[in-house]
């Protein structure tokens, strides 16, 4: 879907953002770019969208040079999510969430359609919400509101630099659990930009890591968290490395438990329920709060089988002795 071939920045004042970068990125992907401050990783996400252009290499999308593309209407097909969220704040909510597609000249009818889909999506009543302003909502709120409006035209790729930085932690983790599963839901091609690896390792397909421009490593957050490439990758896991194990396992990853549950799926999809990346310590979160001996497991909306206490308590046993192993 999104290619860079050697793509370097270079500003006037000779300061080199990134360097050499050659990477893809595949369709319906959520590739996490992971580094410190002045890394380059927002550098890398206006790459794709035209806001900075590259001083040598190209970047395709689709096969497609984006140079040879209007800026303009490259933007109106990208979605874009930051912190600051950018809600326009003499707009409603309703006029917020459909700049896009008014841009698009889309029809007053299929507007609205597309806003009652919006709202159910980001969990918000329309009744409720569309006729406020942004200065009308809680952060939470505001952030799910800038999730609809760039997924307003359907668009089939959404970049998202820090978008959940600014909030509070528990309202950072909700959101974080709301977007693991619109993106199972969606399955659209999420460029993500993050400083907190324990975020990049809960909503990454693939990591990718910068340093001074530089890419140092790219893999799954497994493959990141025991087999770091190099010091710098090391050094950044830091000593966090048995927590971060942990949140790689999901509940998907663990051996036959699809093969164990044979019990027949709800006829409609219970409240307290798993989805197929919630990770193990998620997991048994909600056995805790449930006191259950088994729970349902959904991939989006269809039903993948029946999770047995049991087995994940067996397979986390097995995690915590690969630490041990690996700490020897």
């Amino acid at each position: 879907m999104i290619a860079f071939e050697s793509v370097s920045k270079t500003y006037p004042t000779g300061y080199q953002a990134i360097e050499d970068l050659s990477l893809e990125i595949a369709e319906g992907e959520t590739l996490v770019w992971l580094g410190t401050s002045g890394s380059g990783k927002t550098t890398v996400l206006k790459l794709i969208n035209r806001l900075i252009e590259p001083t040598s290499g190209f970047v395709r999308i689709a096969g497609l040079n984006i140079r040879d593309l209007d800026p303009v209407q490259l933007r109106r097909r990208i979605g874009y999510v930051v912190q600051e969220i950018g809600l326009f704040p003499h707009m409603t909510i309703e006029e917020n969430m459909s700049v896009v597609p008014r841009l698009l000249g889309w029809t007053p009818s299929r507007i609205e359609t597309r806003l009652l889909e919006l709202f159910e999506l980001v969990g918000l009543d329309p009744a409720e919400f569309r006729g406020r302003y942004p200065r009308h909502l809680s952060g939470g709120q505001r952030q799910r509101v800038g999730v609809a409006r760039a997924l307003a035209a359907d668009p089939p790729i959404i970049l998202m630099d820090e978008p959940f930085g600014a909030l509070d932690p528990i309202t950072r983790a909700q959101l974080q659990d709301e977007f693991v599963e619109l993106q199972e839901r969606l399955r659209k091609t999420v460029v993500f930009v993050t400083h907190d690896v324990f975020e990049a390792v809960r909503l990454a397909d693939r990591i990718a890591f910068l340093d001074r421009g530089r890419l140092q490593q790219v893999g799954t957050p497994a493959d990141i968290v025991e087999h770091p490439a190099n010091h710098f990758v090391d050094q950044f896991l830091g000593k966090h490395r048995f927590h971060l194990q942990m949140l790689t396992r999901t509940v998907g990853s663990l051996p036959d438990w699809g093969e164990r549950s044979l019990e027949p799926p709800p006829e409609t999809e219970p409240s307290e329920h798993l989805h197929i990346r919630n990770t193990v310590l998620q997991a048994l979160d909600m056995f805790k709060r449930t006191n259950t001996r088994t729970l349902p497991v959904y991939e989006g909306d269809r039903f993948r089988g029946t999770l047995d206490r049991r087995i994940l308590i067996e397979a986390m046993v097995d995690i915590m002795g690969e630490g041990r192993v690996g700490a020897c």
